[in-house]
């Protein structure tokens, strides 16, 4: 009923021309470009997930946002000058907010640090923030020289996931690795893009270094079956295993160094003991 009553009054027109002063985000990764970009007061409304300990770097700054579930009926009131979404999800929202005359932007996944500085200029643009973009990007690709100019230690590892899911060319996550100086597992098996990795070829793989995100689930959950069996037990019972947590690279923005950073210091860690 709210819908139908909200197509009876026209949307407010937008504001391309100008920065937004009312701008609401229906994705974790925007929320968090938005987050770490707008200016005071500009970014009224983020989604639930920003809140997401697990999904969001961000999360303890999210409470000072309204929380959206991406429903056109309550971005509709929000009465937003902007709406930031993923391109990937709410397509019926952003496909009626359009309708309704609502200017919407979407951003793709990120899918190496070129598109996260791209992704940081947009989003500088939309809001009018463009200087505040360009010295989050001079201290993004400040770290990531630093870190790329450490000597690669060449070891191998393996991206082992939930569900046993793996992240070979063409993603984030294998870009991160290879800024860490690793040489990723899924690379040399010819895998692409997210795929599954048996537990039998990780074994017989059997990399110097292997990620997890072990403890993503509040209880135990059959998606993590793998990292209980006896094999995999086995295969990291030299301590080659670490955790790094999934939201570090399931949004690309300047904290997916960090996750570089961990896998660079365990594969250090690990030739220090051998």
């Amino acid at each position: 009923m709210a819908l139908c009553a909200a197509l009876a009054f026209p949307a407010a027109p937008s504001r391309a021309a100008q920065a937004p002063h009312r701008v609401v985000s229906m994705n974790v990764c925007t929320d968090q470009l938005a987050m770490l970009l707008a200016g005071e007061g500009q970014l009224y409304s983020v989604s639930y997930l920003a809140s997401d300990p697990s999904s969001s770097v961000l999360a303890g700054e999210a409470g000072r946002y309204v929380v959206n579930h991406g429903l056109a009926e309550e971005v509709f009131l929000m009465s937003p000058d902007l709406v930031i979404a993923g391109t990937y999800t709410t397509r019926t929202t952003v496909a009626l907010l359009r309708r309704l005359g609502f200017r919407v932007e979407e951003f793709a996944p990120a899918s190496s640090f070129a598109d996260i500085r791209e992704h940081i200029t947009r989003m500088g643009e939309l809001l009018g923030r463009q200087q505040k973009a360009a010295e989050l990007i001079a201290r993004m690709d400040a770290e990531l020289a630093a870190l790329r100019a450490e000597p690669a230690s060449g070891k191998t590892v393996a991206l082992y996931y939930a569900n046993s899911y793996t992240s070979g060319a063409g993603t984030l996550v294998d870009e991160t690795a290879k800024v860490a100086g690793l040489v990723n597992i899924a690379d040399t098996l010819g895998m692409q893009g997210t795929s599954q990795l048996p537990l039998e070829m990780l074994v017989l793989e059997n990399p110097d270094l292997i990620v997890t995100s072990q403890g993503e689930y509040a209880k135990p959950a059959l998606a993590e079956q793998g990292y209980v069996h006896p094999a995999f037990r086995a295969l990291i019972a030299g301590g080659k295993a670490i955790d790094v947590p999934a939201k570090y690279t399931v949004c690309g923005a300047p904290f997916t160094l960090e996750a570089a950073r961990i896998m660079h210091d365990a594969a250090a860690s690990i030739g220090k003991k051998r």
